[in-house]
């Protein structure tokens, strides 16, 4: 409720402030507002400079938990087009979406995406394969081709290149991992984030949270995982951008298993970070992860990265 009417007050308070501001040159530009960093950095390569683009919530922070701010309420209100992921990803969305007024068409960007599930809950991260994100990306040109028509030859061939990038980088994917032995193919995150990359590309990816950050396993939830990995090994453990290390830090010196370095999940990084762009954030990840699955790390070098990831939190 404090949420509700925090935007309620904010939306009350600048509707009379966007009023006069829409009639400057630089306000008669569409407005569009994404969810999160990733869909943010795909929506501008699709539209280039033909809108101004604006990000709720933005790089290294996690959106499933996040809260909105009264900023965002005005960004919100004051959109022309709003992107969102959907599959139950962006849990605040339809609150902010609703209260702040906004008169802009909502656009789910997963829309013809076949979602799969993790334990009987809808994973939202379809992004994390690359054929998914070219679904994105022709959603998102359909959508903006009908708003902007007049620049629609330009949309098109936007999509169109960076379709062709997406598709280059997942074959590319496909042919560095076809030579991974079936026992190099299992790693640990700190959150079931990879489930569209562990269908797309098998691996097998298992995690001590669920879809969600919000939840913290329980002590019996994670013994039992921890004893599936003394029982059956894994590759390697992965920390994320979003993601304290301590569950994973822990996991590590009880299974014995290597800190493989940080994978980018929900978020991109900040500027100057690994993974600034979607094709960055993938690339990174892929790198990341074969680096450790093809190169078991020695004793030493697992102490070494266990004590860098321990230092970084």
């Amino acid at each position: 409720m404090n949420l509700i009417r925090a935007l309620r007050r904010a939306v009350a308070s600048t509707l009379l402030a966007l009023i006069p501001l829409a009639a400057s040159a630089d306000e008669q530009q569409v407005r569009v507002v994404a969810s999160f960093s990733i869909l943010g950095n795909m929506v501008e390569e699709v539209l280039g400079d033909f809108a101004r683009v604006s990000t709720i919530v933005g790089p290294d922070a996690d959106a499933h938990i996040y809260e909105p701010t009264v900023a965002d309420a005005k960004a919100v209100a004051a959109a022309d087009v709003i992107f969102v992921n959907g599959l139950g990803f962006e849990t605040w969305s339809r609150t902010l979406i609703t209260e702040s007024g906004t008169r802009a068409a909502v656009h789910v960007v997963t829309e013809g995406i076949a979602p799969i599930t993790v334990d009987g809950s809808i994973d939202p991260h379809a992004w994390n394969s690359l054929t998914n994100g070219a679904t994105y990306v022709r959603n998102i040109a359909r959508v903006m081709t009908s708003v902007m028509p007049e620049h629609a030859e330009a949309i098109e061939a936007n999509a169109g290149a960076f379709i062709a990038e997406l598709d280059a980088l997942d074959a590319e994917t496909r042919t560095r991992l076809a030579g991974l032995p079936a026992d190099r193919r299992t790693v640990v995150t700190a959150h079931d984030a990879f489930g569209y990359l562990e269908a797309a590309y098998g691996l097998t990816f298992l995690a001590p949270q669920g879809i969600d950050t919000e939840g913290e396993p329980s002590a019996r939830e994670l013994a039992i995982l921890i004893k599936q990995l003394r029982s059956e090994g894994a590759s390697a453990l992965f920390v994320e951008n979003i993601a304290s290390p301590a569950l994973v830090r822990q996991i590590s010196e009880e299974t014995g298993i290597a800190i493989g370095g940080r994978l980018i999940s929900d978020a991109l990084s900040e500027r100057g970070g690994p993974a600034t762009s979607y094709l960055a954030m993938f690339r990174h990840n892929m790198t990341t992860l074969m680096g450790a699955l093809q190169t078991p790390a020695s004793p030493a070098e697992r102490n070494e990265e266990n004590g860098h990831v321990a230092r970084q939190k």
